[in-house]
This record gives C-alpha cells, structure tokens and sequence, in this order.
C-alpha cells in the first residue's frame, strides 16, 4: 500500500472514536498490551512523562517536549487528536513521523493488526511507541488519549505524572460528578512515581491523595508552589510574571515583591489566559525532573515555552488567523474551555462579535450554549465526521435558549460568511470542537 491507502486501512479498518465515538472506547488495556508484546515491547525501552487532564494536557504536553527540546534531548511527542495530519499525532524534535514510516510500520504488522483488530487509537499508540523506541529518543511526552486509567497510553512507567485539572467532560464515559473523572485520570498515577496536579480543586483533591497514598507516589499541588499573572501580550506571545516555588533555584534575574515572594519574567507563546492555569504544573514538572537528574537549564526552560508553536508545531490554542475582522480560533470545547473563552473575548475591543461553531454529539451542548452572549451572531457548522453534531440541530439547540443563528454546514463555508458580513473592527471566533478548528483552510 501507498501512504494514502495505508491511511484508508487505518481510518476505514479500524474503530476510531475521533469519527465514530462510543463504539471505539474500549475499557480495558488488552489489546494495546498485545501489540506491544508483538513489537517486543517499546513502552519498556524509553523514558517518559505522561500527562493527562481535561483541559490543558495539549498545551502541556508541546510546553513540556518544547523545553526537553531546547535543552539538547532527543524529545519524542504523542498527542491527540490530529488537526491537518495523521502524522502531527508522533513526533520527534518537532519533526512529524514520515509517511515511509506510516507504510513500513502498517506493511510489517497488517496480517496481526487484522487478527487483533484494535482501535485506530490503540494502533496509533503501538506506533508512537515503536518509533520512540527505533530512534532511540531520550525521552518522550505521552498525552493521554481520554481519561486516563484505561487510556492506552497507560502502559508505560514514565519519571513523572502530570495531570492538569478536571472538569466535565466525556461524562459518559469517566463519570458524571468531578470525583469520579478525577478517579478515572488518577489511574496514571503510578507506584513509587511523582505525580504533580496543575490546578487544586477541593472536590477532587482527595482522591489524588487517596491514589498517591495507595501507591506510594510523592504528589505535588503545582499551584500552592507557583502562581503565573498573565502581565501583557508582546508580538504574538504572553508575558507572564511568575512567583516561583521556594524550593526552585533560578540562574536567571529573579525580582522580589513587597509581599517577599520571588518572580521571574517570562514569554509563553501560547496566548489563551487559560494558560496561566498550565503554568504551574509545567514548572513544577521542569523543577521535578532537574531534582532527578535531567540537565534543564533555565534558559532552555525559557527558550521553550517562548518558542513552543515554532519547537513543536502546535496550533489551534487561542490562534489568531488574521485581521480586520479579527478572526481568532481555539480547540476549547467543554463548558470549563469555554468559560475561559468567554472571560478572554470579553478583553477585546471589536463592534460585534461573531461566533462560528460547531460540536459532537457526545458533549452537553446545552450547558456550552447557556454560557453564550445573545447580542452575538452565530453561524452554526459541522465538521466532516459522524459524532459532528448536524448544525441544524445545534441551531435548535441554541434557539431554545434565545440564540438566533445562520445555518452553514461546511467549516469553511461557514467562516467565509461571517467574515463577509462582518465589519473590519468585529471580532469572529471559530471553534467549539477540536475538529472544526481542524477543517479550518488557514489554520
């Protein structure tokens, strides 16, 4: 097969729940278990951090592989989904797998792949996992797929847990209170390995120490340790004043408020002021692994998070596409991501605000649309794949709660129709999934 018909084999053969949802959750690490006994299991040969969380785990992820990067490691990148490409999924110093690795991997394991069947995601973990471990990286950045407890990735034994925050979302699967879906997500937590938590909330705090207890795993509370205040956007990128935990030492100048704490000034080149919640667990994960050994400098801490999109090529985080109108883009898709959204939109200066959007059906919708503005436009689309939720019965959704909107399928489409209808000092945003912001043409 070609790299195109290797695609269609992986896509059309395999349950892949980024298309079809339900039917390819599987709640149990059986088959992701085979297959790495098949390739003479990788998960075993490199070391790794693994990350999970609702929101955040992306950008944490590409922050945390854009600073091994910067340090001089060979960094191996897992994430998903994909915006534009299968092969943004594994990466390797920023540089995506090829194409003629795609073909070799699938051409050397078809006859087991068809006799196993596992999931598109499971069969894309066996290959991440067989490419980190041929190019012999120093180590790789594991994002969860979903949850966490029978995600496949949590095979591995990594040097550190990460987990971001949790919030709402895929209820069906991990469970409908907030302890619940943290209990899902402390199933990276592993014996005698740190976990650090990126955001405290008192709902679910006591089941990470419950889990870290039972597994004699050290666990951090990121924010009691560092605080990052979002102090101005600079050409792209945030400025950020952090007051740095009391056990980091820092080469770099460092200031001392009124109130005695030490801070230091950094770029991020990610612009979500959701961000500033990613922060602390990044750095307490940077301090966490220089205490076991890693040489990370804090210039090559610096480095990468200022450079992260152009180290790691991550998009789709509070992107601006382009001006006059404003069009700017983000993969928030949960009732937590969207409060964020709102709260930052509400920062800008525009005429009238313009929101193109579409969702899956497996998501509360409902809660999503009660958190938006009546005095904005709407222009309601859908992305190409089966769990998109069709735009006309999002615009009924959204009409029940007083939202009136244009009905505009195609992403695109839908997006070339505000921006011709908009004035040149309206603002448009373009999101609610992470697959509409994937059939974004300029993204």
């Amino acid at each position: 097969m070609n790299y195109q018909e290797t695609l269609d084999y992986l896509f059309n053969s395999l349950p892949m729940f980024q298309r079809v949802g339900a039917s390819a959750f599987r709640k149990d690490l059986r088959s992701t278990i085979l297959l790495c006994d098949h390739l003479g299991n990788p998960e075993n040969k490199f070391k790794s951090i693994h990350i999970a969380g609702t929101n955040g785990k992306g950008s944490s992820s590409h922050s945390l592989a854009a600073i091994f990067q910067s340090a001089g490691y060979k960094t191996g990148l897992y994430t998903s989904p994909h915006l534009k490409s299968f092969t943004e999924r594994i990466r390797i110093n920023g540089q995506e797998i090829s194409p003629e690795l795609v073909v070799q991997f699938v051409e050397e394991n078809q006859s087991f792949l068809d006799e196993l069947k596992p999931s598109f995601f499971e069969m894309t973990v066996g290959m991440a996992f067989w490419h980190f471990d041929q190019e012999e990286v120093d180590i790789a950045i594991i994002e969860v797929g979903m949850g966490g407890n029978y995600d496949s990735t949590n095979i591995i034994t990594p040097e550190l847990s990460l987990i971001t925050n949790i919030g709402f979302d895929h209820v069906q699967f991990l469970g409908d209170t907030l302890p619940l879906i943290a209990g899902e997500k402390a199933g990276i937590i592993k014996k005698n390995i740190p976990v650090v938590i990126s955001e405290t909330h008192v709902e679910t705090k006591g089941v990470f120490l419950v889990k870290a207890h039972e597994m004699n795993a050290q666990i951090t509370f990121a924010d009691g340790n560092w605080t990052a205040n979002k102090v101005a956007e600079e050409e792209g990128k945030t400025k950020y004043e952090v007051v740095i935990s009391e056990e980091s030492e820092w080469s770099v100048k460092t200031q001392t408020t009124a109130q005695g704490e030490e801070t230091i000034d950094l770029i991020f080149g990610l612009n979500g002021n959701y961000q500033k919640y990613n922060l602390p667990g990044i750095l307490e994960s940077v301090a966490q692994m220089k205490q076991m050994g890693w040489e990370l400098p804090d210039e090559a801490v610096l480095e990468g998070l200022k450079n992260v999109t152009e180290l790691t090529g991550l998009k789709g985080r509070w992107q601006t596409l382009s001006s006059n109108p404003t069009v700017i883009c983000d993969t928030g898709h949960n009732e937590a991501g969207f409060r964020e959204i709102l709260s930052q939109l509400e920062t800008y200066s525009f005429e009238k605000l313009w929101f193109v959007l579409g969702m899956v059906q497996d998501k509360d919708v409902s809660k999503v649309l009660s958190m938006l503005p009546a005095s904005a436009n709407y222009v309601f689309c859908e992305a190409k794949l089966p769990r998109a939720l069709p735009a006309d019965q999002l615009a009924e959704k959204a009409l029940a709660l007083g939202l009136e909107s244009e009905i505009i399928p195609d992403v695109s489409e839908a997006l070339a129709f505000a921006k011709k209808n908009a004035s040149e000092n309206d603002l448009i945003f373009v999101g609610g999934s992470t697959f509409v912001v994937a059939e974004i043409e300029e993204l």
